[in-house]
């Protein structure tokens, strides 16, 4: 039964999900955390970390890792939960492929078309309110802490936003550079505490 109710979550999630694996965060998580229950939000806020270090697009990475994880959840088998992870890859990208196959054909010739640009310069904010929203869902405090009950961590979690920010924006840094030194720092910080 799992197998099904992931299949039709993720078809549905990558139907109706643009801007991206970004945009797809916000209604993974919905759907995962909220609606069905499969994962704890720490658990998702894992997952979404793993995905976003390992090759390969952040929603169809997330899809595998919360396929895998919500199977061997429900049923304490990994080969199903291996068999969950291949379920949720192949359904939250099948609408994308039938999509790309139906629209490859008209979308060049009709490039140029003002519909056409009209319905793209729609979807550039939309996109853009996607991603903010999948990075304010992580905002919680299992990521963050809080300032009432872990002050420190809350204080060194807001420092390290800051500091990730101002490398991206003003410096142009590299994001492996920043995951990398943000993971030694909490290494070495939270080892230490």
């Amino acid at each position: 039964m799992i197998f099904l109710e992931l299949f039709f979550t993720f078809v549905k999630i990558g139907m109706f999900s643009f801007g991206g694996g970004y945009g797809m965060l916000s209604v993974i998580q919905g759907e995962v955390v909220s609606n069905h229950a499969w994962l704890s939000p720490a658990e998702f806020t894992d997952i979404v970390a793993i995905s976003q270090m390992t090759p390969g697009p952040i929603g169809i990475n997330s899809a595998t890792y919360v396929g895998y994880t919500a199977v061997l959840n429900a049923t304490g088998s990994e080969l199903f939960a291996v068999a969950g992870s291949l379920v949720a890859s192949f359904a939250v990208m099948l609408p994308s492929i039938v999509l790309m196959l139906i629209v490859s054909r008209y979308l060049i010739k009709y490039s140029r078309h003002p519909y056409v640009e009209a319905v793209f310069r729609g979807l550039r904010p939309a996109v853009v309110g996607l991603i903010a929203s999948a990075a304010l869902l992580l905002m919680t405090e299992e990521n963050f802490g809080s300032p009432g009950e872990t002050p420190l961590q809350f204080g060194v979690s807001v420092a390290l936003f800051i500091a990730a920010f101002v490398a991206m924006k003003f410096f142009k840094a590299s994001p492996i550079l920043i995951l990398l030194l943000a993971g030694i720092f909490g290494g070495v910080f939270y080892g230490v505490v």
